[in-house]
C-alpha cells in the first residue's frame, strides 16, 4: 500500500518539472556573447542579456557562426553530445583554456518562456480531473510547481545562493561526500560551470561489483548523509535520483565517495517541523504507538496516522506496531503493500493534501532513497535506523540546550545525550557481533558455560 502510493505520489510530483523539450545537442544561442578580460580563461563571462537578442538565430547564419567562434575562445574542447539530459537542462563535458576540465550545465532554450504555460496547463488539467473525480486532491501539485520551478530555473540559486556550497559546508565532516565546486566567474542564471566529477550511478549494482565497492557501506553512508540533512540541519537535497548521486572508489583510500549533483531543489525545514519529525521517527523506531499517533497528528495526519506511518516507513502497520528495526521486510509484506495501495488511494490523496508542504518533498526523497536501496538489495536495516536515532538525539539535545540558560542544565542535557549515543553504539556493536562468525562462537561459548554451571 505505502510503497505503491509513494510511487504514485512521486510520479505526480515529478510533473511539476517535466517539459516537452528533448534537445540532444548544445545550441550556441544559449551562451550569448563571451566577454574576455585580462586573462581570457579565468575572467570570461557568459552574458545572459545578449542571449535574448540571439533567440531564433538559424544554424549556419553569420550570427550563429559568430557565437560559436566566441565559445571556442573559452574552450579547448567541448563535447557536443551531453553527458546527461533532463527536462530542464543538459550537461556537457568541456576543457577550458587554462586546462580545467568542467561540467557545463546548459538550460534548454525555451524552458524559461514556456514554464508558466506548462504550469497553467497542469492547473487546468488537474481542475478537470477534480471535476470528474471529486475525491482527487492533487491541486497542491500546482502550488509546489509555482514555488519550486523558479528556483530550479535559476542556476545561481543552485550554487551561489547557498545550496551547493551550503550543503558542502554543513556536511564537511563526511569525508566520503564530494560536492562539485562551482566556477562563479563563468556561470549565469542559465549556464552553470562546475568541477567535473565522474562515477557510476548509485543504483548500478553491477558497477559496484566491478569496482569492488561495498554496497552495504554505501547504503549506510547515504543514510547517514540524508539523516544529517533532514534531522540535524533541516536543509535537504530533495532530488536524489540515481543520475544525481554518483559513486567512485578513491584510488588512494579504497573507500567509495558519494558525489552529490544537481542542487537546484532543496527543502528548508522549520524548526518546529524538524523537531516533530525527529520525535516521530524516534517513536517509530521504538514502536511507541501513542507517540507515533501524537507526532503524526501534529504533522497533519489526523486520524490517518497509521497510513502516514506506513507511507513514511514503507512497511505494513503490523511491522510498524512490532518495531520496524526488529523484523526484516518479507516478500509477503511487499505484496501486501502493493495490493492494498489502490484501495487506500482516496485516503492517501487526502493525507497528502493535509500534511505541511515541507512533508511533500521529504516523501519524494524517501521514495527515491528506497528505490536506491531496492536496486542495491540493501533494504533499510537496523544499522540505518540506529544512524537515524543518533541524528534525532543530537538534534533534540541541541535544541534543548539552546532553550536553557543554567550551565548545570546544559551539562545535564549533554550528559543524557552522550549516554543515549553510547547505548546506541553498544547496541550496534552487539548486532555486529551477533551477525559475525566470532560473535556466534562467543554466544555458543557463553551458552555452553551457562549449561555447565547449571
Amino acid at each position: 500500500m505505502a510503497r505503491q502510493a509513494l510511487k504514485i505520489f512521486s510520479l505526480a510530483a515529478a510533473t511539476s518539472s517535466v517539459y516537452l523539450y528533448g534537445n540532444k545537442y548544445l545550441d550556441p544561442n544559449d551562451f550569448g556573447i563571451i566577454r574576455v578580460g585580462r586573462a581570457i580563461a579565468t575572467t570570461a563571462v557568459i552574458t545572459y542579456d545578449y542571449l535574448i537578442s540571439l533567440r531564433g538565430v538559424p544554424h549556419g547564419s553569420e550570427e550563429y557562426d559568430y557565437v560559436k567562434s566566441q565559445i571556442k575562445e573559452l574552450f579547448v574542447s567541448f563535447e557536443d553530445t551531453p553527458l546527461g539530459a533532463a527536462s530542464l537542462a543538459q550537461v556537457h563535458k568541456a576543457v577550458l583554456q587554462d586546462g580545467r576540465t568542467v561540467a557545463v550545465k546548459v538550460q534548454h532554450p525555451k524552458v524559461q518562456a514556456q514554464s508558466s504555460k506548462d504550469i497553467l496547463l497542469m492547473e487546468v488539467l488537474l481542475l478537470i480531473v477534480k471535476q470528474i473525480f471529486p475525491d482527487f486532491e492533487f491541486m497542491w501539485l500546482v502550488e509546489e510547481a509555482k514555488k519550486n520551478l523558479p528556483l530550479e530555473l535559476d542556476f545561481l540559486n543552485e550554487g551561489r545562493n547557498g545550496n551547493a556550497e551550503q550543503v558542502a559546508h554543513m556536511l564537511k565532516h563526511f569525508d566520503f561526500l564530494k560536492v562539485p565546486r562551482i566556477f562563479w566567474e563563468l556561470s549565469t542564471r542559465r549556464v552553470l560551470f562546475m568541477e567535473f566529477m565522474e562515477g557510476g550511478q548509485v543504483n548500478d549494482r553491477a558497477y559496484m561489483e566491478r569496482n569492488g565497492i561495498d554496497v552495504n557501506e554505501l547504503s549506510r553512508n547515504l543514510g547517514k548523509l540524508y539523516s544529517e540533512m533532514i534531522f540535524v540541519n533541516g536543509f535537504v537535497h530533495c532530488d536524489p535520483h540515481p543520475g544525481n548521486v554518483l559513486v567512485k572508489k578513491c584510488p588512494v583510500t579504497g573507500k567509495a565517495h558519494i558525489i552529490l549533483l544537481d542542487h537546484g531543489l532543496y527543502q528548508v525545514l522549520t524548526e518546529k517541523f524538524r523537531l516533530d519529525y525527529c520525535r516521530l521517527w524516534q517513536s517509530l523506531i521504538k514502536a511507541d504507538m501513542k507517540q507515533v499517533q501524537k507526532y503524526s497528528q501534529r504533522l497533519g495526519a489526523g486520524d490517518l496516522y497509521p497510513l502516514f506511518a506506513c507511507m513514511l516507513t514503507a512497511r505494513s502497520w503490523a511491522s510498524v506496531s512490532r518495531g520496524i528495526d526488529r523484523s526484516p521486510v518479507t516478500a509477503n509484506e511487499d505484496v501486501e503493500i502493493r495490493t492494498n495501495a489502490a484501495a487506500y488511494l482516496p485516503q492517501i490523496t487526502q493525507l497528502l493534501n493535509n500534511v505541511p508542504r515541507q512533508m511533500l518533498l521529504l516523501l519524494k526523497t524517501n521514495d527515491l532513497l528506497r528505490g536506491i536501496e531496492s536496486a542495491l538489495h540493501t533494504r533499510a536495516s537496523a544499522s540505518s535506523f540506529l544512524n537515524m536515532s543518533r541524528c534525532c538525539i543530537r538534534a533534540i539535545s541541541r535544541y534543548q540546550r539552546s532553550r536553557t540558560d543554567p550551565l548545570y542544565r546544559k551539562a545535564q542535557i549533554s550528559f543524557t545525550e552522550a549516554l543515549s549515543l553510547w547505548q546506541i553504539n553498544l547496541y550496534e556493536l552487539y548486532l555486529r557481533l551477533k551477525g559475525s562468525q566470532l560473535g556466534n562462537w562467543v554466544i555458543a561459548l557463553l551458552s555452553w558455560m551457562h549449561r555447565s554451571l547449571y
